[in-house]
């Protein structure tokens, strides 16, 4: 065995020395396929070490006890003062800031209020690099404001220009450029206003009821741990209603946007090497082709089926070894690359490096697929008589792998799709991603062979050119199988994401402004609302006035379980993971359609009820008699389910996950919440008007609010695009690669149709027919394969309406036949500039 495996490595090493010809599109699937999963995985935990590293800078302490509404009590905080070593308070919310020279010139603006000792961890960096507290100081009467730069553009100040904030005024003293526990947000309604706590309680913005947050923050005493004093903090406040985090979960909005975009990356990466399999499939058995009279010579002067096998494979693991090297190089250096990007937008500082897991992996999953795609091919080779490699083109002979090459195969792809699965993140996803990869690869492999057989059966054309064409589709050794399947997986995923966008977009920037009011007012003070709604009824273009009253409150326990204890559902965790908005009614929302029991009576007068979304309901199997906790202010409430209803939000119209009955909630510091709908045209106005005379109210404009949404909906559409290129970018390579591996037959029977008469372009248009048949049936089920594909994620997953657009359907398979005219008129140049009288000579 040892001299066999000798033998058959200085063969595979003198079969090498005729250099890479026949291996560029393997090694180039190979290394985009290996360096999509190692560059992906690296910069997952790249990112996740940053997190661990800056968890006390991102979180601003060691615990954050987070209060919503109202903040500690003089108790509360005083035992939080009295069991830390480290202490601050900081308080949000949002806020209109108006310039005091120009009135007329305001910004909606996400506040905070900071104490002396902001922050605990990390710095408030400016770009003076003066000290921020002293800057926040009272001088001449006056009280200090930090901003970020977007609201001196916006506003057209400059640093020493004086501001308004509710009641009071501020100067502005300085340019925020770094915020240390300020992590990533999506979406934000306005840049950053930084004042003194004592400014913000001048200001008047801070009323009961108010949608404000309250943030305390705090170092452990010397030589307690987390649990422990959790453990006190709940023995002695056990229903304060504070949110507790700590430094295992410093961020949680950052680690699952980390590991969502981990988890789609390395699908992507895995689709990569997926269809990278098919090129190196055709790769193997391209070369193996142009080696025939080799192994047949072989075979005459006695190599055993077991030493051409070793021999190539020897050959293949070594040219694989050096795609995915290139791959893990490429891999590892992807950190040090999109680290420094990454951090300017998550606002903490990347872990770069090299990290060996994530490469491992890659090299695993790198070898797999090798394996799984070359043994078939090369099985196909051992078996095959010396005679039939020596007739060549004139017979095709198939030979199927024996049982033992095959149950390797089915075994190192099981071992390929646990790995896919168990080492990732989201092996359900990536299970479900392996069952859908399977039915798309079987899928586009019977539309290959429904359309070479199809062809078969066509009526002979009386137009040489299309006659030659379509018999190109089911010639033996015809590329129709992998150019489908490698283009059409490709071009699935980018149809797929180009509709899922299009719906975004349409009902973001579309739909919903039809239907959309034109501003949210918050805020609202329960003794300003009567006076509010009248001043805006009367105000000139306004058409709509609806408001109803406001609270926050946390889901504690679902029928006696909490939610840490429950099997939620990904699609409704929102509805667990924070405080929701609450409000009470005797009389249901206009146009509420109750799916599951009764509203309850107008005079209602008892224990406490509450209309449930009828998603969660019925994620969650509940229904009328089930009861929920929700804390409320600090304070647990019992209630029990009465009805579930359906909820349209897409037109953002005031709603709510929970409605309470009248009773309960209604002695509890509220504010009021109110949507307007008017003419465009007296938006501007109609805001300075409620901000002059209610200066406590913040007026949300719904325009902006979609603008920023379809700005975001844009960016992550060009990142998913761009993405998702990577798979498409396989196909090309792998559609590059089954025209190159048809090549020599092509120049064969050019050259035979030139003896009898064709001309070069009388070749060149059955070849362009013949590219546009399989470019336009690659596009057609990648259509619809794609589109099924977005009808699915877009109802099943983000619960929106379907909408097929033509449009990129079309452009899609324009763009397809495009591409595959392209590479194959490309790599067909060579067979129909090939001239006859040497090959005649030679063959």
């Amino acid at each position: 065995m040892a001299s066999s495996l000798a033998l058959a490595a200085r063969m595979a090493r003198r079969e090498m020395r005729g250099g890479l010809k026949g291996f560029r599109i393997f090694l180039a699937c190979l290394l985009l396929g290996v360096a999509a999963i190692a560059g992906v995985q690296s910069l997952s935990e790249a990112l996740m070490t940053g997190l661990e590293r800056n968890g006390r800078s991102l979180m601003g302490g060691e615990v954050e006890l987070r209060l919503i509404h109202r903040s500690a009590t003089e108790e509360e905080s005083g035992w939080l003062r009295e069991n830390s070593a480290r202490f601050s308070h900081t308080t949000e919310m949002r806020g209109m800031v108006r310039s005091a020279e120009n009135p007329d010139q305001r910004r909606l603006v996400e506040l905070k209020g900071v104490d002396d000792a902001y922050p605990l961890y990390g710095s408030l960096e400016l770009e003076s690099n003066e000290d921020p507290q002293a800057l926040l100081a009272d001088r001449e009467d006056v009280r200090g404001v930090l901003v970020d730069r977007g609201v001196l553009d916006r506003l057209e100040l400059d640093r020493g220009d004086r501001v308004e904030l509710g009641e009071s005024r501020f100067q502005i003293r300085g340019v925020i450029t770094h915020e240390p526990d300020r992590t990533t947000r999506a979406f934000t309604l306005g840049p950053r206003v930084m004042i003194s706590q004592e400014g913000l309680e001048q200001s008047g913005l801070a009323q009961p009821g108010s949608l404000i947050y309250h943030h305390y923050r705090l170092d452990l005493p010397e030589g307690e741990g987390v649990e422990s004093w959790k453990e006190r903090l709940n023995a002695r406040f056990p229903d304060a209603g504070w949110r507790v985090s700590d430094l295992s979960n410093a961020a949680p909005g950052l680690d699952r946007f980390v590991n969502q975009i981990t988890i789609f990356m390395t699908l992507v990466g895995l689709t990569s090497l997926l269809v990278g399999g098919v090129g190196i499939a055709n790769a193997v058995r391209s070369f193996l082709q142009s080696r025939r009279a080799t192994i047949a010579t072989m075979k005459c002067l006695g190599a055993t089926a077991r030493m051409v096998f070793m021999t190539y494979l020897l050959q293949i693991m070594v040219l694989a070894l050096a795609g995915i090297l290139g791959g893990l190089l490429i891999g590892a250096m992807t950190p040090l690359v999109f680290g420094p990007l990454l951090a300017e937008r998550l606002n903490y500082p990347i872990a770069t490096g090299v990290y060996l897991y994530p490469l491992l992996l890659a090299t695993v999953f790198g070898v797999l697929t090798t394996l799984v795609f070359s043994l078939w091919p090369l099985s196909q080779a051992q078996q095959i008589p010396a005679a039939a490699l020596f007739r060549g083109l004139v017979s095709q002979t198939r030979a199927r792998p024996s049982p033992r090459v095959a149950l390797t195969i089915l075994l190192l792809g099981g071992a390929l799709v646990a790995v896919a699965v168990l080492g990732t993140d989201g092996g359900r996803v990536a299970l479900g991603f392996v069952g859908g990869a399977i039915a798309a690869l079987l899928a586009f492999r019977v539309t290959a062979a429904g359309l070479a057989y199809a062809a078969r059966k066509l009526p002979r054309s009386r137009r040489p050119g299309l006659r030659l064409a379509i018999a190109n589709l089911y010639r033996p050794g015809a590329a129709t199988g992998s150019v489908i399947t490698s283009l059409g997986l490709g071009l699935t995923v980018l149809v797929a994401i180009a509709l899922i966008e299009g719906n975004l977009k349409r009902q973001v920037l579309e739909d919903m402004p039809e239907e959309a009011p034109g501003f949210y007012f918050i805020d609202i003070q329960p003794d300003q609302i009567d006076s509010f709604v009248q001043d805006v009824r009367d105000f000139e273009g306004v058409e709509e006035v609806n408001h109803v009253p406001m609270l926050r409150g946390r889901i504690a326990e679902v029928n006696g379980m909490a939610p840490e204890q429950m099997d939620i559902p990904e699609d409704i965790r929102w509805v667990f993971r924070g405080d929701r908005g609450l409000t009470w009614s005797a009389e249901p929302p206009v146009g509420a359609r109750i799916t599951e029991g009764d509203w309850w009576p107008a005079d209602y007068d008892g224990p406490p009820l509450v209309s449930l979304d009828n998603e969660v309901g019925e994620a969650l199997d509940l229904g009328p008699g089930d009861e929920m906790t929700i804390n409320v202010l600090g304070r647990n409430i019992e209630v029990e389910i009465a009805n579930l209803r359906e909820i349209d939000w897409s037109d953002l119209a005031i709603n709510f996950v929970m409605i309470f009955s009248p009773g309960m909630l209604e002695a509890a510091p509220q504010s009021q919440i109110a949507t307007v709908r008017l003419d465009p045209e007296q938006e501007l106005a109609l805001e300075r008007m409620v901000t002059d005379r209610y200066p406590n109210v913040s007026p949300i404009r719904v325009k902006e609010a979609l603008g920023s949404l379809a700005e975001i909906l844009r960016n992550a559409a060009a990142a998913v695009t761009a993405t998702g290129s990577v798979t498409l970018l396989a196909g090309l390579l792998v559609l590059a690669g089954a025209v190159a591996a048809g090549q020599q037959r092509r120049i064969y029977d050019s050259v035979v149709l030139k003896v009898l008469g064709a001309t070069r372009r009388d070749l060149a248009r059955a070849y362009l027919m013949e590219f546009s048949l399989l470019g336009t049936s690659a596009a057609l089920v990648a259509v619809a394969f794609g589109t099924m594909g977005a009808w699915a994620v877009l109802v099943f997953v983000m619960k929106a309406e379907f909408h097929f657009l033509p449009l990129q359907a079309v452009v899609t398979v324009l763009a397809a036949v495009a591409v595959t005219l392209i590479f194959g008129f490309a790599g067909t140049w060579r067979a129909l500039s090939q001239k006859a009288g040497p090959l005649l000579r030679n063959d």
